[in-house]
């Protein structure tokens, strides 16, 4: 019998601590003002961030509801949409900042850009711009860790696209087979790149979850609603005390809806204005969808539960987004700030 950590059904609610659920809204409420920043500059100022940058606006409440559950050493490994992580693990602002405006004050000294953020210090090693390379990468930590016994585990983070890549399979196969200490957190986001997922794979297009792939592995899968953070932290919890008792990894998948275009690229001249906001119904022109995921807008869906259920007042809410955003323009501010790299620095990260 394949493993489970839930039924397909609505997992039940863990009951979490007032000031717990503010921490959440409050991480929830610092990605998306970062996000909308940098999709502001990229719209009003072309130039000051150059090259790809991926938005994760939507993806807010499965980003903060799996990493509620780690421990303070446990390794966290996304891929190139990786803004919202390092947000929750206490990387100041600034510093991404700089490191997305490819600034040499920035995370990487800003050579890494807004795709290959890495702080170390704070147990995210970096991140890789080949789709699906994060999770062998992941699994290798996965394997260090247990080596070293060090009671570390490792929370992977990749798109539902990635899980058609080699390797998902190779890393996932490897990682029942030693009972790495692992959790893979399938973001279902809806859109690979610019193609529905339900398009791309057999199986979601006979309604089957993404997470079914874990019985393949005889590993537990579960499917979660990535819109509703408490959900997403009942089921991880499972998943990652799993991993902690020597187990071995879980696969779940946290379905919500990618509010922005796939990658924002400034062109020669730059888009058109009717794109405004680079949502993705400029891009997918699906505004029946657009519109029904954006009434699920997970910030704005917890702030409105978490007022009628009185574990926040409006005035404590409308506090956290002040601060939240007051935080982002001052990361601006320095980001603009900090020089860029010299020329000849170029070569000076460059190792063979």
């Amino acid at each position: 019998m394949p493993h489970k950590i839930a039924q397909r059904s609505a997992p039940r609610k863990q009951q979490v601590r007032r000031d717990q659920l503010a921490w959440m809204y409050t991480q929830m409420v610092r990605i998306r003002e970062f996000e909308e920043s940098v999709k502001r500059t990229f719209i009003e100022h072309p130039g000051v961030i150059r090259g790809h940058s991926h938005l994760g606006d939507g993806a807010e409440a499965s980003i903060v509801g799996a990493l509620s559950t780690r421990h303070p050493t446990d390794f966290v490994m996304p891929s190139y949409r990786c803004h919202g992580y390092p947000i929750v693990l206490g990387t100041p602002l600034c510093n991404m900042m700089a490191e997305v405006f490819g600034r040499k004050d920035g995370l990487c000294h800003g050579f890494g850009g807004s795709m290959h953020l890495a702080d170390p210090a704070r147990y995210f090693p970096g991140t890789s711009g080949m789709v699906g390379q994060s999770i062998a990468h992941a699994t290798g930590a996965a394997l260090t860790a247990q080596v070293k016994n060090s009671g570390q585990i490792v929370y992977c983070f990749f798109g539902d696209g990635a899980s058609k890549q080699g390797a998902f399979f190779e890393s996932l196969n490897m990682a029942a087979v030693w009972k790495l200490p692992i959790v893979y957190v399938l973001e279902n986001n809806q859109y690979q790149a610019y193609t529905h997922f339900r398009l791309e794979d057999a199986n979601a297009a006979a309604g089957d979850r993404l997470s079914k792939k874990a019985d393949a592995f005889s590993m537990p899968g579960a499917t979660v609603d990535g819109t509703d953070p408490v959900a997403v932290r009942t089921v991880i919890a499972k998943a990652a005390k799993r991993a902690r008792a020597g187990q071995g990894p879980s696969l779940v998948e946290t379905k919500f809806y990618r509010l922005s275009a796939h990658g924002n690229l400034i062109t020669v001249p730059p888009l058109p204005t009717q794109f405004p906001e680079h949502e993705a119904v400029a891009v997918y022109g699906n505004r029946k969808e657009f519109e029904q995921w954006k009434a699920k807008d997970p910030v704005k869906g917890f702030r409105a539960r978490l007022l009628k259920d009185g574990a926040l007042s409006e005035a404590a809410a409308r506090r956290i987004e002040s601060a939240a955003h007051a935080e982002v323009e001052e990361a601006v501010e320095f980001a603009l700030a900090s020089p860029l790299p010299a020329p000849e620095e170029a070569l000076e990260y460059v190792y063979a």
